[in-house]
């Protein structure tokens, strides 16, 4: 071997970093399997509005009612929703006039698979249960009520004044009116009771009659139907306005085309398509921003008005604009 061929250490120092380059490009970066954190921010006039994703649930397509299968299913099949089984977000929304915070519905906790994620996400987003003010509910079902309660069955948010429409609370708190329903919805009035009960007991809990302004640049306004005292609530600052739906819409797919199309849970189906389609006409006509707890997260857009039925026409991400 020559003198040229020989291999002095620097030779196989150079080698060897040679190798060990080539065998860190071949290797994959590893995937970290976990999404983002789930909220979303806007700004409305000086309001600060951020969604809260609390998870999903998977429907059965059947629990949409008032339209044959076949109209059904080709709705679906339009947006690539395979069926039976919908995929259907819950949503909060979170709003900070300045002088109060104030979250609208609280998600379900764990009270369902895949659900139970608005206090993470809230503490993801910057804030903490202690700072909220009031929470507003748009109405009593667990998937709304069941996160004003931890795992250990104390108040998530203790300083907080929990508003919810009287005829809502009349119903679902009423032991008296739990006792003439059916067997299989015994479960709902109990959980509806025991995530208010901690909040009664402190002289948390507050209810409102019909259209009313709850605080300044929020208002509350009466779309029962889903549920005896459903509500929505309008937020408004300066000439900005959003509009939150709660369960008006429980499928995007098939119910701005077909507002007609009621929902298994509706407590007066008749009741609330009529509610649905009243304001889905005015948001179109009113070029209103709407949220809604079950529209794809962050559940933001605007409804458009069609030839028949309506659209979701939902908002694109944007950066917050910055001073």
């Amino acid at each position: 071997m020559t003198t040229a061929h020989r291999l002095t250490p620097l030779r196989l120092l150079f080698a060897a970093l040679l190798l060990c380059a080539a065998g860190l490009a071949a290797a994959a970066a590893p995937a970290p399997k976990t999404q983002v954190p789930g909220y979303y921010r806007l700004l409305l006039g000086d309001f600060e509005v951020t969604a809260l994703f609390d998870g999903t649930v998977a429907l059965d397509e059947t629990t949409l009612k008032n339209i044959p299968a076949r109209d059904r299913q080709r709705l679906l099949a339009r947006q690539f929703i395979a069926g039976p089984k919908m995929q259907t977000a819950v949503n909060a929304y979170l709003i900070n006039t300045g002088g109060k915070l104030v979250l609208i519905d609280a998600g379900a906790a764990k009270a369902a698979p895949g659900l139970g994620h608005v206090v993470d996400n809230l503490k993801a987003a910057g804030y903490s249960p202690e700072q909220v003010d009031v929470v507003l509910l748009t109405h009593l079902h667990f998937d709304h009520i069941n996160g004003l309660l931890g795992a250990d069955g104390q108040r998530v948010f203790p300083h907080a004044e929990i508003w919810s429409a009287k005829a809502d609370s009349d119903f679902w708190l009423s032991e008296e009116v739990a006792a003439k329903a059916p067997a299989e919805a015994q479960g709902f009035f109990k959980m509806s009771r025991a995530a208010a009960a901690p909040y009664q007991a402190a002289g948390q809990w507050k209810t409102f009659d019909s259209d009313r302004e709850l605080l300044p640049g929020i208002r509350s306004i009466d779309t029962h139907g889903h549920t005896p005292g459903h509500a929505s609530y309008l937020i408004g600052s300066g000439e900005q306005q959003l509009l939150v739906l709660g369960d008006l819409v429980h499928n995007h797919a098939v119910q701005f085309a077909r507002p007609e199309v009621a929902f298994e849970f509706d407590s007066d189906p008749q009741q609330a398509v009529k509610i649905r389609k009243q304001i889905f006409a005015r948001a179109a006509r009113e070029k209103l921003m709407i949220a809604g707890m079950h529209l794809p997260f962050p559940g933001i857009g605007h409804v458009r008005k069609e030839k028949k039925g309506f659209a979701w026409v939902p908002a694109e991400f944007a950066p917050l604009a910055t001073p």
